[in-house]
């Protein structure tokens, strides 16, 4: 393990976290605009959750965002911190700036909650 190792590792050995180019077109909509259009977005499976995608920030509109003070915690992939859509839902958008070392492939990278936006679509 690195320096910066996420402890959920060590603590849960078998828990499986993988990340990989999705391979596909991701959109993000919200109000009915495309705020987020990436052929380059990270696909993130982890055991117990639903796939999610991590789209760099320069395929994403940062103009409809508003930096949040919120934080979450994850001992496997480190500090989130959040956005929210602007005339929207709170803390709609998180993304890691320093995660653990095992999940750099999507550091600066923003992931969206589905149930947040319009809709989140692949193609």
């Amino acid at each position: 393990m690195s320096s910066n190792s996420g402890p959920g590792y060590r603590q849960h050995p078998d828990h499986r976290l993988t990340t990989k180019p999705a391979g596909v077109r991701v959109q993000v909509r919200f109000n009915g605009e495309v705020i987020a259009d990436s052929q380059h977005a990270i696909e993130l499976d982890e055991d117990g959750y639903a796939t999610v995608y991590y789209i760099p920030r320069r395929d994403v509109k940062m103009d409809r965002l508003a930096r949040s003070a919120h934080r979450t915690y994850c001992p496997f992939k480190g500090t989130a911190a959040y956005y929210s859509l602007k005339g929207g839902p709170q803390n709609a958008v998180w993304t890691y700036e320093e995660p653990y070392d095992e999940m750099h492939a999507i550091k600066d990278f923003l992931a969206f909650y589905r149930n947040k936006v319009d809709s989140i679509t692949t193609s």
